[in-house]
């Protein structure tokens, strides 16, 4: 496995505090309005007594996470490039409100260098150290054209 990018154990980790605009610009961007992120009053009688974050916003940190680990091992200075082929696996295990601040990890699980693709396990962590979102990831490295 000399030859390919990435090892199993190779890990990066990304923090972000989840403010209130970061909800709003998420649901101004992708449409998702609804009341769990964005209505105050109606989530004030929920379980959750206040506004959680979108789940999807999670996985575009998680897609942080893996242009790093792509920038780390140096994944765009050779003849390939580097592209998700999705999340799997994901789950949301506790809800993320305005004001955490979340810290993830990204770990290579597997190397498949034939394949030219790595799997990593990423967990999504508060600043209570409580475990609130799980995914794998899948990265393929693609010969380019030239």
């Amino acid at each position: 496995m000399a030859d390919f990018y990435v090892k199993p154990g190779d890990s990066v980790s990304f923090a972000k505090p989840v403010g209130e605009t970061d909800i709003y610009m998420f649901a101004g961007i992708t449409g998702d309005f609804a009341v769990n992120h964005v209505n105050e009053q109606y989530m004030e009688r929920s379980r959750y007594g206040r506004r959680i974050a979108h789940g999807a916003l999670l996985v575009g940190y998680m897609s942080t996470c893996s242009t790093m680990m792509i920038h780390q091992c140096r994944g765009t200075e050779g003849d390939e490039t580097a592209v998700s082929l999705g999340y799997d696996r994901v789950r949301f295990l506790a809800a993320v409100v305005i004001g955490d601040t979340v810290t993830l990890t990204y770990t290579i699980s597997e190397v498949d260098p034939v394949k030219r693709q790595s799997k990593a396990s990423i967990e999504v962590r508060n600043q209570r150290d409580e475990l609130v979102a799980v995914a794998t990831h899948i990265l393929r490295w693609v010969k380019d054209r030239t």
